[in-house]
């Protein structure tokens, strides 16, 4: 199979169109799961997750965001919003669910509410379509948070969620591309270690 970006997200959108709605609830409690367990959140203060488009099978981050704001009231989420006349995103903290409405791609976003300053921000929920063995990622080709992620601090954890196992290597990944340093699946958890 051909590993380009382009190529990989044509397959990956087709093959997760083909995930049941058992199979999809089954992995989304697993990652979720996989979540607590794997990640130390006793130093966190401020969580990024992006807002899952379900109907098109994104991994569904509600069951962390709802969990991490009962159990872990000392975090504080953030959640983005794309702005077309910068085509960046801007984040926002969560205040509940009036605060959302849905934009022309049907993804939930805040309408309005406080912005949260990237260096405040201590772990990414990154969304993805596939990733590869060395981290990276293939997301939707926008780049959205390649720029969002290169505005946050170096010791920010970017965490990729993925319905399905790494791919040996992405051909084309470069480096704009933010590696991640964790990405985690129904069935494991991926550490990515930097040599600095």
């Amino acid at each position: 199979m051909n590993n380009t970006k382009t190529a990989l997200r044509t397959y990956y959108l087709e093959k997760r169109k083909t995930i049941s709605e058992q199979e999809y609830l089954q992995y989304n409690l697993r990652i979720a799961e996989r979540f607590f367990s794997f990640i130390d959140l006793s130093f966190v203060k401020v969580v990024h997750s992006f807002l899952p488009l379900t109907s098109n099978k994104e991994p569904d981050t509600w069951l962390i965001i709802d969990r991490i704001r009962r159990e872990f009231p000392h975090i504080r989420l953030s959640i983005p919003r794309i702005n077309r006349k910068t085509d960046s995103l801007e984040n926002f903290f969560f205040e509940g669910l009036h605060q959302l409405e849905e934009n022309n791609w049907g993804i939930q976003q805040p309408k309005q509410g406080t912005p949260t300053p990237p260096e405040k921000i201590d772990l990414v929920l990154v969304p993805l379509l596939i990733f590869d063995e060395a981290g990276h990622r293939v997301g939707y080709g926008k780049g959205y948070y390649d720029r969002f992620l290169a505005t946050c601090r170096k010791d920010c954890k970017k965490i990729g969620l993925s319905l399905f196992p790494p791919i040996t290597k992405i051909s084309d990944a470069n480096e704009k591309d933010f590696p991640l340093t964790a990405c985690l699946t129904p069935e494991n958890s991926y550490y990515f270690e930097k040599s600095e």
